[in-house]
């Protein structure tokens, strides 16, 4: 005769991720579009530019212009510092975007003004909510000049402090 208790059986309900996608100057927001053409689901994406004739191109719901006071919407003019101030000046509205994320997944193309300066604020905004900071960001080619590079390189430095990965 079996004397164990009955089995019980538990439903665990498990609210999936949140998962965004952050597509940060031109760059960013064109990875974006592509993955939005790519029919990637279970994704919230989010466009983000200081240019905002560029970011009207975009294909993503949520688009978000950084820094109308520092730059007219005209776009950073390849000058990180500019990027960063933009970003900071629209920090409340960044971390609003971002709240409720698990993971952020951040895309841009370094070397640039915007995706170079912005793109460590944007990970010190994810790490502040608590979420997974990814960030997935190109290099320049070789024919874009050294500048490019040289403003690549610290901006890859700067990001790589303030990301998970």
């Amino acid at each position: 005769m079996d004397v164990s208790p009955p089995l019980r059986f538990e439903e665990e309900y498990t609210t999936p991720a949140v998962i965004k996608v952050i597509g940060v100057g031109g760059g960013g927001c064109n990875a974006v579009n592509h993955m939005i053409e790519s029919k990637i689901k279970g994704v919230e994406f989010i466009a983000v530019n200081t240019d905002a004739q560029a970011l009207r191109m975009s294909r993503a719901l949520q688009k978000m212009q950084i820094g109308s006071n520092i730059t007219r919407g005209l776009g950073s003019g390849a000058n990180p510092e500019i990027g960063r101030l933009a970003a900071e000046e629209d920090r409340q509205a960044l971390k609003k975007a971002l709240d409720g994320a698990d993971m952020v997944f951040i895309t841009a193309g370094m070397g640039g003004g915007t995706g170079t300066g912005a793109c460590p604020v944007i990970a010190e905004i994810v790490q502040e909510i608590g979420a997974l900071c990814v960030a997935v960001v190109t290099r320049p080619f070789s024919f874009e000049g050294k500048r490019r590079h040289i403003q690549a390189e610290q901006g890859i430095q700067d990001l790589s402090a303030m990301v998970d990965t």
